[in-house]
């Protein structure tokens, strides 16, 4: 029988991704969102995938909607990518990012356990769970240790997960996503912000990059290879979390001074610091051990920073070049 995934939270980048990746595997794919009807679903044009998925509206914070799709839609996977997906927001919005999270993860597993407990469950994690580790790379047995309201909400969301799991036998698992990247990121993510600025820069529209703190670390991988590993982890015989991380930390100054690099750009003749962009509790590192993945998925990242940052550099320059090649045909009228 043909399977069916229901993925929450289509609209964005690694629903996109993950979409694509699904109906490559001879899925059938459902995508929702809080307003379908509504919803440009920009990532999945940008893909090719929009006219090849059905899309409903779903509000994962209410638990009467959740059941109706669920008894709608009757899927066989379900992927949780909904819920406030901005660390730095989460400052200012913390009960709209705990609800969107917590509350969104809580009721797809309840709808599930009222329902079908045969269907498998993917939910999106994240590295904010661990916190600052202190250079150790942090494993799937790792301390929580949230800095961030987005952290706290990502780490009850994963109790939650684990807690269905050995409470009533869900095949539910979370996958521990660090940083990951793509062109379908929005001009607010800082990886974005910084090509972006840069091409505009090397273009002559821009002179200056503002920025944060440019000595956190981080791990960058490539969006669409992590989407392979949402997949891969509801293949296997028994639900378990995994880390998804290339095991390669570097700094925020490493990927702009390299992002300039790229552009042959002096980076310390535009960029500036702006304690504006400093969050109320900065994580400062983190590092990845992703090697059960590799074990008992047999996945691993195939692209690191550079590589990610010369595919973002190249379709940066292309989405330039498009809307100027636009621009100048609308002047003609």
């Amino acid at each position: 029988m043909k399977k069916r995934a229901l993925i929450c939270g289509v609209s964005g980048q690694d629903g996109a991704y993950l979409s694509k990746h699904l109906l490559n595997k001879g899925y059938e794919v459902v995508g929702t969102s809080r307003n379908a009807e509504q919803s440009a679903f920009s990532n999945l044009k940008a893909l090719g995938v929009e006219q090849s998925i059905d899309t409903l509206s779903m509000d994962p914070s209410d638990f009467a909607s959740v059941i109706s799709v669920l008894k709608k839609i009757e899927p066989t996977e379900i992927y949780n990518l909904s819920g406030q997906s901005s660390v730095s927001l989460s400052f200012s919005q913390p009960t709209e990012t705990f609800k969107s999270i917590v509350i969104a993860t809580l009721n797809i597993l309840e709808g599930m356990r009222a329902i079908d407990n045969t269907c498998k469950f993917y939910n999106a994690a994240s590295s904010e769970i661990f916190g600052d580790t202190g250079g150790k790379k942090a494993n799937e047995n790792t301390m929580f240790n949230p800095l961030s309201p987005y952290g706290v909400a990502k780490a009850a969301a994963v109790w939650n997960v684990r807690n269905y799991r050995k409470s009533y036998g869900l095949y539910a698992c979370s996958g521990i996503l660090f940083n990951h990247e793509s062109p379908l990121r929005p001009i607010n993510f800082v990886t974005r912000k910084i090509v972006h600025t840069a091409c505009q820069i090397k273009l002559g529209n821009a002179d200056t990059l503002e920025m944060g703190n440019l000595e956190i670390r981080r791990d960058w991988g490539w969006a669409p290879e992590y989407v392979e590993a949402m997949h891969e982890m509801l293949q296997i015989e028994s639900p378990k979390d995994f880390i998804i991380a290339t095991g390669e930390t570097s700094s925020l100054k490493d990927f702009v001074q390299t992002t300039f690099e790229i552009l042959n750009l002096n980076w310390k003749e535009h960029v500036t610091v702006n304690k504006k962009y400093f969050r109320p509790n900065e994580l400062l590192e983190n590092r990845a051990d992703p090697r059960k993945a590799k074990r008992e998925l047999g996945w691993s990242a195939r692209l690191k920073m550079r590589a990610i940052i010369e595919k973002l550099v190249e379709s940066e320059l292309q989405n330039s070049n498009k809307e100027n090649i636009d621009k100048r045909l609308a002047a003609k009228g």
